[in-house]
Formats: C-alpha cells, structure tokens, sequence
C-alpha cells in the first residue's frame, strides 16, 4: 500500500510513520487494559487456589506460595463440613431450578414474542422494570411468602379448614411455610425476568412464515414452540440453562434465610462452617471454594461455544 504524503510548502511529506506510531501507542493501550482486566480476574482465582494448599499458619501471615502444598486439604474440607450431603443438595436445587427457569422463561417468552394479546407490551415493559429492582428489596417479601404469611396461617390454616389442609395444596402449602424445604430453595427463582427478555429477543427474529406454514399443517402455538422454535434456539437456550445454574448453584444468602437445618443447605451455605468463634479455618475454606466452582467451570468448558452464540444472537439483536 502506498504512503500516505501531505505537502508543505509544495515539497511532499511522508505522513505514514505517524500514523503507526499512533497506531502502535493505541495497540499498546489497548494491550495494557487487557492484561489489567486479566490481572483482576485471575489473581483473587490463583490466591484461592494457593491458599487451598496451604497450612493454617501461612494462610494466616497471608502468604502467596505454599512451602509445601497441602493436598489433602480438599479430603479434610470434604469430611469436615459434612461437604457429601451439600454437594447432593446443590445438585438437587440446582437442576430442580434450571428445569423450572426454562419452562417458565420459555413460555413466557413465547408469548411475548408469538402471540398477540391486550396489554403485552404494558406487561413486558412492567416485567422489564422488575431488573432494576435490588434483589435485597424483594427478599423480605419473598421471605414473608415463604414462612407462610401469604397462603399459610391467614388463609388456609384458619379453624374448619382442617380437611382442605389434607388435599394436595394442603401439602403443598403447608400451614408453617416452605421453611427448610425444597420449595424455598427453587421456586421464588423460577421467574427470571432476565431469562424472559433474553429469549424473547431471539423468538422474536423467528420468521412469521414459519409460523404460517405449521398453521397449515394444522399446528397450534405448542407444538410450533417444541418443533420449530426450540430445536432452532438451542443457543440461547443454553445462556440461559447456564445463567441459572450458576445462580442456583452458588446461592448463599437465600438459603441460609429459609433453612434452619442442614436438611436442604446447599455447599455454599457449607462454606459457612469453617467460620467458628475461634477464628475461620482459611485454607479449608479456600479448599472448600474450589471444590464449590469446579463444576461451573467444567460446565462453561462444554458449553463455551454455545453460551458466546447465545449472547450474540439474543442480546444484541430483536
């Protein structure tokens, strides 16, 4: 390629050199900025993973490197918090939950995106304002739900309801709550908001043709959903199996709130256990931690390639 020249005074100037030295000073910044974002990533994830393997002595004089590494933290971190009945319950949970968000999102977001009915866009609009909600603001009421104020005490466990209390929305609903249950655990996380939007931008981009066609065929807004527009939204699908996996799977302060036992506590909650009145047993808890996020990270590994197409296709398109 040709320099590029200016002139001066009728004589040419060769500007091209300029131009790759800014080239070269915009690269370098760029760079920089990477390797810094990188640098706060990875650090806290390599002093984690370094405190894991060593005694309780260094990890308290806050050194970076083991002198000896310590492997046999992770069996004393397993054994000690009782870490088998968490990790079956954080299996539960999560799967119980995942399973839940996709129903619900995808059905909801189905209809936001397919079907045309009074107030759609007033309710997808008042469901879209739900995000910018804190989560801290809706965890009293959720709470209050949970122990039994809103379908418990006040409505159905009123004298002469005794034998409504024993069909199954008596089960279901017991009078003292979802305390120390699995419905406390999943259920209030079943409508995600966040999961609703992301689908219903990638429903939206599927051609009303489509539509058309299975309508000749004879087909009605479920079996359009399962045949045509799942098998083609398995990207976005996936983001969001994976947003609620990892949501279920590292939730801590809802489940210490609504469990009083270790019946349902999930390994999140089990780290909690190496924090006692004589002080916190920092490299267990360290080895605790690792164990906890070597799932999330074996699940993100399979599923990288779908979890970036679902981003692309779905959040920035519709």
């Amino acid at each position: 390629m040709a320099s590029q020249v200016s002139t001066y005074e009728g004589e040419p100037i060769d500007v091209s050199g300029k131009y790759r030295i800014q080239s070269s000073a915009g690269m370098f910044a760029l760079y920089a900025l990477l390797v810094i974002g990188v640098a706060v990533v990875i650090v806290p994830f390599f002093w984690m993973l370094m405190t894991s393997l060593m005694t309780l002595g260094e990890s308290l004089n806050r050194a970076w490197i083991p002198a000896v590494p310590q492997w046999d933290n992770y069996i004393r971190a397993w054994d000690e918090a009782n870490f088998g009945e968490y990790f079956v319950n954080s299996i539960i949970i999560t799967v119980v939950t995942v399973f839940g968000i996709l129903i619900m999102s995808t059905l909801a977001a189905y209809a936001f995106a397919r079907i045309k009915f009074p107030g759609r866009e007033l309710i997808f609009a008042l469901l879209l304002t739900t995000l910018m909600i804190p989560e801290s603001v809706t965890m009293i009421p959720n709470f209050l739900g949970i122990r039994g104020d809103v379908l418990g005490p006040t409505l159905l466990c009123a004298p002469g309801n005794a034998e409504f209390m024993t069909t199954i929305w008596g089960t279901f609903f017991p009078c003292d709550g979802w305390i120390n249950t699995l419905q406390a655990l999943s259920i209030p996380f079943m409508g995600s908001a966040f999961s609703i939007f992301l689908l219903r931008q990638f429903f939206a981009q599927i051609p009303w043709e489509l539509w058309d066609a299975a309508r000749i065929d004879g087909a009605g807004h479920l079996r359009f959903l399962v045949q045509i527009v799942l098998p083609n939204s398995l990207a976005p699908i996936m983001t969001v199996a994976i947003f609620a996996f990892i949501g279920a799977w590292n939730s801590f302060l809802w489940p210490l709130i609504v469990t009083t036992e270790d019946t349902w506590r999930p390994l999140a909650v089990g780290l909690y256990n190496f924090v006692t009145d004589a002080g916190s047993e920092l490299n267990l808890m360290m080895a605790g931690s690792v164990i906890t996020i070597v799932p999330i990270l074996i699940l993100y590994f399979f599923t990288q390639k779908q979890f970036t197409e679902g981003i692309v296709t779905s959040g920035l398109k519709g």
